[in-house]
């Protein structure tokens, strides 16, 4: 069977040294859409060295580790990319993210849960430089035709959304080359470049990645609802609830409550088709 649940979670972590300077960080922005426009004092705090500060979601792919590719390898598991989706993804900021460091991951399969018809495997990175721990990474990631193992069936998270209003409603249109520019940070899934590969499992053309639009939100949620402060932000998790392509428009609606913002991110030209549901920032 593709997937041993027993062997995978009894799996011994995976140790591994990673490294970032201002190069990785500034690629990673640019790949959210960063620098528009590129001589505005907001943005160059994502571009330029001199005046830079790290997006906490670039934990997803510090040191290029993408330890959720990375642990679809471990043993235990042997599926097809073309199976998988990436479910829901967490991260929990300890301190704030250095422009340049060097730290130590350690990867785990921490649950796999059966849905039937799939199976979600849940992979934790942790990460901790020479002062102490940086973040803790839990990627959920969705594998269709893998369930019917037995297991437990796993927490079902929702977050009911405010019935008033709004506080905030951003858009963030994504270039059609953004999926091209954003995968050069780590994520060499072919679906989100390569059409042929994408009619394979089951869509019209590539799609965005969904750490893409993950970091697209954060952006736009520090930007406007913390003041630009990327150290107030704590935690921040989400549930991909819909693909978005590139040339599509988000349309990120916010409700600020205190210590977090709860947001909804859909898809403005497919009638506010979902993208990102039960998404969270918390934050001091």
């Amino acid at each position: 069977m593709p997937i041993d649940a027993a062997k995978a979670l009894a799996a011994d972590p995976r140790l591994g040294d990673i490294g970032w300077d201002h190069k990785d960080i500034q690629l990673y922005h640019l790949g959210l859409g960063a620098g528009r426009p590129a001589t505005d004092p907001d943005e160059l705090r994502y571009t330029l060295e001199s005046k830079l500060h790290v997006l906490p979601s670039f934990a997803t792919v510090a040191g290029a580790g993408m330890a959720m590719m990375g642990g679809l390898a471990a043993p235990g598991i042997d599926i097809n990319l073309a199976d998988v989706l990436h479910g829901g993804q967490s991260i929990q900021l300890h301190r704030p993210i250095p422009v340049k460091g060097r730290a130590t991951s350690t990867a785990k399969v921490a649950a796999l849960y059966d849905k039937g018809k799939a199976a979600v495997v849940v992979l934790r990175t942790e990460v901790a430089d020479a002062d102490g721990p940086l973040w803790t990474s839990d990627a959920q990631i969705f594998v269709r035709g893998e369930g019917g193992f037995g297991g437990e069936r796993g927490p079902s998270v929702r977050e009911e959304l405010p019935e008033r209003a709004p506080d905030r409603v951003e858009e963030r249109h994504i270039r059609e080359d953004q999926a091209l520019l954003y995968r050069l940070s780590g994520d060499w899934n072919p679906l989100h470049a390569d059409p042929e590969f994408a009619k394979t499992a089951g869509f019209d053309q590539p799609i965005l990645h969904g750490l893409c639009s993950y970091g697209m939100t954060l952006k736009a949620v520090v930007d406007t609802a913390l003041g630009g402060d990327v150290s107030r932000v704590r935690a921040y998790r989400t549930r991909f609830a819909g693909i978005v392509f590139p040339g599509e428009t988000l349309r990120i609606r916010m409700w600020q409550e205190p210590g977090r913002v709860l947001v909804s991110v859909t898809a403005v030209e497919r009638d506010d088709a979902p993208v990102l549901a039960d998404t969270v920032v918390e934050h001091a």
